[in-house]
């Protein structure tokens, strides 16, 4: 059987030498990345099974580290931060983590942990790249839409826009929610930039069986409607 890759993201190269040996020592094959452009590449080119993601971290922080994965990837992800406030971990699993664990951390409960998200997505629906509603068709790793099988020209964030919705139809998003998951929590402008941008999706996908519906005074859900 091949050996489950593990991919530890951390600015502390004590921390991912003390987690190399640990997850090493059980069998699991361990690739590391410094930085969060580091972690994007390393997801991109090693295909790890689980990411191990220090939140707290230069230039680009864990969080959208996170959110940019989860754009193309269901790969499961465990957070670390020094921090104990609960809105970290909050914020975390809304943008898709599986777990989190506060520094410092025994690595054997690591591992342990490790184990138990992993069986816990295996167990589950293999998750996938693409996404298939319909008429409405998108490979996440090449950032690609199709409508009846002609590609949808979109900019990035209507494409990240749609993946959002799409990975959860039927799901009400408020704007705020959407402006985290798709700009970051970085963003400080308005967050009528999701109604513009959402218009245009719309208009792009409009000869799909796709709607983006708008849920009054809340935000909007993805639904597909067969004639």
């Amino acid at each position: 059987m091949p050996e489950t890759t593990v991919l530890v993201v951390d600015d502390e190269r004590n921390v991912t030498r003390l987690v190399r040996m640990y997850l090493t020592a059980d069998g699991f094959h361990v690739e590391t990345a410094a930085n969060g452009e580091e972690a994007i590449e390393k997801a991109r080119t090693a295909r790890p099974d689980i990411v191990i993601l220090d939140l707290m971290m230069p230039a680009m922080d864990g969080w959208e580290v996170c959110r940019r994965l989860r754009t193309h990837s269901d790969v499961p992800i465990i957070m670390l931060t020094a921090r104990s406030d609960d809105v970290d971990k909050i914020v975390g699993l809304e943008l898709g983590a599986d777990d989190y664990l506060t520094k410092p951390f025994n690595p054997r409960e690591l591992v342990a942990r490790v184990k138990a998200v992993l069986r816990r997505y295996q167990a589950g629906k293999k998750p996938t790249p693409l996404i298939d509603l319909d008429s409405l068709k998108s490979d996440t790793y090449g950032r690609e839409a199709r409508v009846d099988g002609h590609i949808v020209e979109l900019r990035p964030k209507e494409y990240d826009l749609l993946v959002t919705l799409a990975r959860s139809p039927g799901v009400v998003f408020d704007r705020e929610r959407l402006i985290h998951l798709v700009w970051g929590y970085e963003y400080v402008g308005d967050t009528r930039t999701v109604d513009v941008h959402i218009a245009g999706l719309r208009d792009k996908i409009s000869g799909s069986t796709v709607r983006i519906q708008t849920v009054w005074s809340v935000g909007y859900k993805l639904v597909v409607q067969k004639e």
